[in-house]
């Protein structure tokens, strides 16, 4: 039994997770400023389902002082809270760093001060390779695809911080692997691809296969940039989260790592050539979307290789036909909370 610290806590993975780590047995503590859509809601979810080893503190990542003392007694610490758009990111960047680099640099100081040595997990992303422009994509009728990698982006791929939140995100990637060098911080950086599942509060900006759920069970128009043949690797929110366990499992074997996690090739779709056929028939009617530009910095493709944490013995599950099947049916079953 560990104690474990989750930054962004009551968020969709962070909500997930603790729910999983308390029916195991740990002690958790969620650490969240509760300014994300649903986290009251999630936060409450827990509190009604648990009645032992769930504490929340109620803070801020920018804020040392609290943060300090959230992590103080941690044997690991999950660091999920974070700015997650990139488009708000464009608009108010300051916030964005103060967030995503400053927030994740004081977790780290509060990790290495605490005289512990906790485990510290930190949710990067595939933002941090940037646009990619400089591979050659090949365009089909459904989708676009690379020429040359199979198996999709590795984590030796050039890192290129691209738009505020890339280069926020991309800091705080480079400082948690660098505890781990340089203080001996048992560290690893997950740079995750699209997660999506249950407890998740999708909207446009960010969540965008939940949005679309949301937007159609409630009758909502979807926007779509670019041409929909943007291709991404999806995992759904268990799969993630068994990548988690295998790291708390035994920290010293990760230690100092960097994972791309994904669907992997296996698990992709075109955010809407062919994700309309799925969400069209599980609504029973034809969806209405309307077409705008390419935003800036959208990458035409983006595939995880999953190579190396395969093979320490994790693979993705959930096929996305029943993942969002899933998805599909708790919105369906839960639209109050959303509204």
């Amino acid at each position: 039994m560990a104690n474990v610290l989750i930054t962004g806590g009551a968020g969709f993975i962070g909500s997930n997770y603790a729910a999983r780590l308390l029916q195991c047995g740990h002690n958790v503590t969620l650490f969240d400023n509760l300014s994300r859509k649903g986290s009251v809601k999630n936060l409450d979810w827990l509190s009604e389902t648990f009645s032992s080893g769930l504490e929340f503190a109620l803070g801020d990542v920018r804020d040392v002082e609290s943060i300090s003392s959230a992590v103080a007694e941690q044997d690991a610490i999950f660091h999920f809270a974070a700015q997650v758009a990139v488009t708000e990111s464009v608009r108010y960047p300051r916030e964005d760093f103060e967030i995503n680099a400053v927030g994740t640099f004081n977790c780290l100081e509060a990790a290495r001060t605490s005289g512990r040595n906790p485990l510290v997990v930190y949710a990067s992303t595939n933002k941090v390779y940037g646009a990619m422009n400089q591979l050659t994509v090949v365009e089909s009728e459904r989708r676009w695809e690379y020429k040359d990698l199979p198996l999709g982006i590795s984590e030796t791929h050039p890192l290129d911080f691209h738009s505020p939140y890339g280069c926020s995100k991309g800091a705080g990637d480079q400082y948690v692997r660098d505890y781990a060098r340089i203080y001996g911080l048992p560290t690893v950086v997950f740079r995750q691809s699209c997660i999506y599942g249950t407890r998740q509060y999708g909207v446009e900006d960010q969540g965008w296969l939940a949005h679309f759920v949301i937007s159609i069970i409630q009758g909502s128009e979807i926007n779509i940039y670019g041409d929909g043949k943007q291709v991404r690797d999806i995992l759904w929110v268990d799969d993630l989260l068994d990548a988690y366990d295998l790291v708390l499992s035994d920290p010293s074997r990760f230690a100092g790592r960097v994972f791309n996690i994904g669907g992997g090739p296996g698990f992709t779709v075109s955010i809407w050539n062919e994700m309309q056929p799925i969400l069209s028939e599980l609504a029973g009617r034809n969806i209405s979307v309307a077409h705008h530009d390419w935003r800036p910095g959208d990458q035409k493709v983006y595939i995880s290789d999953i190579t190396s944490f395969e093979e320490c013995g994790w693979n993705p599950k959930v096929d996305p036909t029943i993942g969002v099947r899933m998805l599909w049916n708790w919105i369906s079953d839960n639209v109050s909370l959303i509204s």
